[in-house]
């Protein structure tokens, strides 16, 4: 994609299929053509079109397992790319009660790739920033108190090339949530210890376990935009 023109890449998501299947594939989840074809409401054979497109375009990769072919997002910039598009796009209006809960959900608390975002992601960066675990003083990065206490969580500060934090624009909350490597990794740590449970459409559900941990990042068990669950199940 790096040497693609503007009006390139705009033509590859100017698809209203392949917009879809790409907003379907931003939880960071493999999928199948068959699953692609299904979110995007086309026959496998134009998902298979559709995916061959978004893989010359370098926005999808396939992997293989067996005799099973998954596709996913190239990376996190692309995904990036993807919700930062449908936060100038908008969210599109819920067409029953079931979409309805649904887009409620995703904006309390949902992934972007593999991070968090929605209401839970964009109060977890408030939050870590007033307890003094990041400071924006030269750029965003952790402070010693940040990484003592990612420390005690079990979350380790991976050792690679990409950025460790970025500020990524959440597209429901229309502020800035985190995203990078850091992010990444508090997240696999939370679905891993079952601090949070993803669903299939991206939302997260905050379980009890996760308190003492959330607590530790700033966040109060009071939080009334952190009482995900209580609020679904009285919508």
């Amino acid at each position: 994609m790096e040497n693609m023109k503007l009006a390139e890449v705009a033509a590859i998501l100017a698809d209203n299929s392949r917009a879809t299947m790409c907003l379907a594939m931003i939880d960071g989840r493999a999928w199948t053509v068959t699953e692609l074809a299904h979110a995007a409401r086309v026959a496998p054979s134009t998902a298979s079109e559709h995916v061959r497109t978004l893989t010359d375009a370098g926005f999808v990769r396939t992997l293989k397992q067996g005799r099973h072919r998954y596709i996913r997002l190239a990376g996190p910039d692309i995904a990036e790319l993807i919700e930062r598009l449908a936060n100038h796009a908008g969210p599109e209006p819920p067409r029953s009660l079931r979409a309805s809960i649904r887009a409620r959900r995703l904006a309390q608390a949902r992934t972007c790739y593999d991070h968090l975002a929605g209401r839970l992601g964009v109060t977890l960066r408030d939050a870590m920033l007033t307890e003094g675990l990041l400071n924006t003083r030269d750029g965003l990065a952790v402070t010693q108190h940040g990484r003592n206490v990612l420390a005690e969580l079990g979350v380790e500060l991976p050792q690679t090339r990409r950025p460790l934090l970025r500020d990524c624009l959440d597209w429901t909350e229309r502020r800035d949530h985190l995203a990078g490597a850091l992010p990444a990794a508090i997240l696999h740590r939370a679905l891993t210890a079952g601090w949070l449970t993803r669903d299939p459409h991206r939302a997260i559900t905050v379980n009890d376990s996760a308190w003492p941990a959330l607590s530790r990042l700033g966040l109060p068990r009071e939080t009334e935009t952190l009482q995900v669950r209580e609020k679904v199940a009285t919508s």
